[in-house]
């Protein structure tokens, strides 16, 4: 077994005990097997330089978002200048408004769908247990939260984690436009379907979607998984990390040439 199958190997396994829980379905007796199996093919594995570990734990999340904390810059005082919006019925009940958070200057910005109750309880985007595979995902490419922007289509919870009405992303979305063109990223990433379809103005299944690269607003722009997803379907796993393999090399290409200026 060679070496990118049995970092996957150690790389899946890891999520099951760390991230999954016991909510995530599995064959225990495949897990088992693959568990077995790693002490005979270890060895077997030539030495490696060592490198950025990839796979260390992210730091623990704050526990709340807090709009004093911010510099006064134009992105958070326009987060400050919204952040008691009253357009759409779901600021009736929000618990917090979940503008977004981490590097205002960042090259790379995850977009998702909404925020759910963890995010609407502290104000802080992904902050779950979609949000902690988000930061593994995140520390598989050698990136942490603070080195990119996260944010959503709405900035409120809808009621039972529904859908976005067409209604609530008519009146939200140009709050994200403006997020976006005052971040400046070099590379979007649409976190789930409904992200997807809202950014590109399609019906096109993420199926569809994945796997190549599209324009929004003359930014480069991937498409993949949401982590709930992925919680719900272990096996969105493998795909969703040669999503982020494409988004690492199409992110140091970037860096290459902004470099060489080619």
């Amino acid at each position: 077994m060679n070496r990118e199958i049995l970092e996957k190997l150690e790389y899946f396994l890891q999520y099951y005990r760390d991230v999954y829980g016991k909510d995530f379905f599995v064959d225990s007796r495949r897990i088992a097997r693959l568990e077995a199996e790693l002490p005979r093919i270890q060895p077997t594995i030539p030495p490696q330089p060592q490198r950025k570990a990839p796979m260390k734990q992210p730091p623990k999340t704050r526990t709340e978002f807090n709009p004093d904390e911010k510099p006064h810059t134009p992105l958070w005082d326009f987060m400050r200048s919204i952040n008691t919006c009253t357009k759409c019925a779901l600021s009736k009940s929000r618990t917090k408004f979940v503008f977004g958070d981490g590097n205002e200057h960042a090259d790379i910005m995850f977009i998702g769908e909404a925020p759910g109750a963890d995010e609407d309880r502290t104000g802080i985007p992904f902050v779950g247990r979609a949000g902690k595979l988000l930061d593994k995902l995140l520390a598989h490419i050698h990136l942490k939260r603070e080195d990119v922007f996260i944010a959503n289509i709405l900035k409120c919870r809808p009621p039972n984690n529904r859908d976005p009405l067409p209604g609530e992303v008519q009146q939200c979305i140009p709050y994200l436009y403006t997020q976006i063109e005052m971040i400046q990223p070099k590379i979007i990433v649409a976190l789930g379907r409904v992200a997807a379809q809202n950014l590109l103005e399609t019906n096109a299944s993420l199926k569809q979607m994945r796997g190549r690269l599209w324009q929004y607003r003359g930014v480069d722009m991937i498409v993949t998984y949401h982590p709930a997803a992925i919680l719900r379907n272990g096996g969105l796993l493998n795909p969703t990390l040669e999503d982020f393999k494409f988004l690492a090399e199409l992110y140091h290409e970037k860096i290459r040439r902004g470099k060489t200026g080619h």
